[in-house]
Order: C-alpha cells, then structure tokens, then sequence
C-alpha cells in the first residue's frame, strides 16, 4: 500500500514537472512569435520581413560578417560563394557559383526570412529572386568608412536585431575616433602604393579614388599614389611606380601568396624606395575590400603600418 502511494506521488510530481516545462515552451515560443514588419531598402523598395529573423540567406562576403556581427551566424542557412568568414560559414550551403551566378532553387528550398544582397548583386537576379517571393533586402555599400555605422544599422533594421546593430556601430565608431586621435598630430604622410594584382609587373593594378582602399590610406595616414589616376581599380605603369618612387608598398595580393621577395626579384622594382627599405608589407585585402566591420581592422592596420612610431 505504501509502495503505491508513493508511485503515486512519484507520478503527480512528474506530471505537475511536465505541465511547468509545456507552459515554459510555449511562453518562449510566444515571446519569439515574428511578427511582419515593412521596411525600405536602398532601392527605396518597401520589403515586408518577419521579425526576429530566424533564418537568412547572404548573398556577399560583407553582408554576411555584417550578419555575424550583430549575432546571426546561427540563423545563417547559405551564403555566396566567396564568404568565407567567420570560419564557420565555410560549413554553410553555397548558394552562388564561382560565375556569381545564383541558385535560384537551392534558395527556395532553403525558405529563408530573408535574403540580404548588395551591389555584388545584379538588379536583374534582384528582380528574380522577388518574383520567387522572397523577402529580400538590398543593402547597398557604404560610401566611405564615416557610412559604415549606419550601414550596420541598416543590417539591424531588417533584421529586426537594432540593439545588437547599435552596439557593434557605435563600437566601431569609437575604434575609428582612437585611430583619428592618434593621427590628428601628423605633419607628414608616406606614400603608398597599394598592390592588387602584379601578374604583369610592367602594369599592376591598383585602388585608385572611389574605393574603400584609398579611403582606408588617407585615413590611416598616407597618400595613395593611384588617387589621381583614371578609374576606382586602374593600372599603373612601371615607370610611373618609378617616378612616385613609393616609400611603402602595401600588398593586397599577399592572399595569393605574393611576398617582399618576390617583388623585390621583379625586374627594374629593385629600385624602389620601399622595396630598398624593406617596407614592402603583406596585408590582408578583404580588410580593404569588404565594407563590413573589419574595415575597420583594416585601418587600424593600416595606420600602425604608416605610423609605427605612434602605435608603440
């Protein structure tokens, strides 16, 4: 008699744990309840998204560290071809091919809240993805470093994450003041070639005015070479890099396995000031390249490059 009594007990008390954990999951599941919320992306394109977004589809490097950011990572279901940090994302479905063209059905399948593109996008795979009725936001680049924060802030608004946004923008703003006050002393900027591709020695490419490169270069402190040349990534003639005589080259194709040795075995380069120095320095280019939050790792990178002196 004893024994059922407290079988009975036992199972009153296992029920009533059941009954608290029910109530407990469905109270959490009604304080994430998503609620459709309409917003405008820089199309000017009113893009109704369910909030908190759960799960999302990024269609640029810069988007989806953007994403990583303001703590969607895990909400991530794919990413374009060339994303490839944080390193988890590498794990992630590839929902573009390395013609940048997109696979359409791999991203139904995936039925994302949202799918976040950029400028990397053409308007016309836009357009086609809408009319698959998906909820997609174009997020267009910053124009310069000063438009990073509000181009997180973006992210946080169609996402549904504006907290989150806020913090990593105004922590950002805050790395680039630090870098701005260390700098505002200077009375003299280094020159800089910035080295994208040198497969032909004779006429590397460059970042010229308009890119986020040469932004990066005045603002950590130096004077790009190319900005006064023709075109955001134009070519620059050997005998040009001669004449500008450059005190620091900054190698953006260090990614592809370029080093000081071998531009210092290029025919003719020997001469350079910065190759005679030894200030020919490997840099990671998708700090320069990427208007996401490392733009400003980039900098900071930068500007200790140009100024050691003022970074001990």
């Amino acid at each position: 008699m004893k024994q059922r009594v407290l079988f009975t007990q036992f199972l009153v008390l296992m029920l009533s744990t059941f009954s608290f954990f029910a109530v407990s999951a469905q109270t959490t599941e009604l304080t994430l309840e998503q609620t459709a919320v309409t917003v405008i992306d820089d199309l000017d394109r009113e893009v109704t998204i369910n909030q908190p977004v759960r799960s999302v589809v990024s269609l640029a490097p810069s988007n989806t560290e953007i994403l990583c950011a303001i703590s969607l990572c895990e909400n991530l279901l794919g990413v374009d071809m060339y994303s490839d940090y944080p390193e988890v994302v590498e794990e992630l479905d590839k929902v573009t091919n390395f013609d940048a063209s997109i696979n359409f059905e791999l991203i139904l399948t995936l039925a994302p809240d949202l799918v976040l593109v950029s400028e990397l996008t053409p308007l016309d795979q836009v357009d086609s993805l809408v009319e698959l009725d998906l909820p997609v936001y174009y997020l267009a680049n910053p124009k310069s470093l000063d438009d990073l924060p509000d181009h997180i802030m973006k992210a946080g608004e169609a996402t549904g994450l504006v907290d989150e946004a806020a913090a990593v923008a105004e922590a950002l703003e805050e790395r680039i003041a630090a870098v701005d006050e260390k700098l505002s002393g200077i009375t003299e900027r280094p020159l800089v070639f910035y080295e994208l591709d040198a497969t032909d020695p004779l006429r590397p490419w460059t970042a010229g005015s308009g890119t986020f490169i040469n932004d990066l270069i005045y603002r950590a402190g130096g004077e790009n070479i190319a900005a006064d040349l023709v075109g955001a990534y134009p070519q620059i003639s050997q005998e040009a890099l001669i004449i500008e005589d450059p005190e620091i080259i900054v190698l953006g194709d260090s990614n592809y396995g370029v080093t000081a040795e071998i531009v210092a075995a290029r025919p003719g380069w020997e001469s350079l000031r910065a190759v005679r120095d030894g200030k020919v320095i490997e840099f990671d280019d998708d700090l320069g390249a990427r208007p996401g939050p490392r733009l400003v790792d980039g900098l900071e990178q930068l500007a200790e490059i140009f100024h050691p002196e003022l970074f001990k």
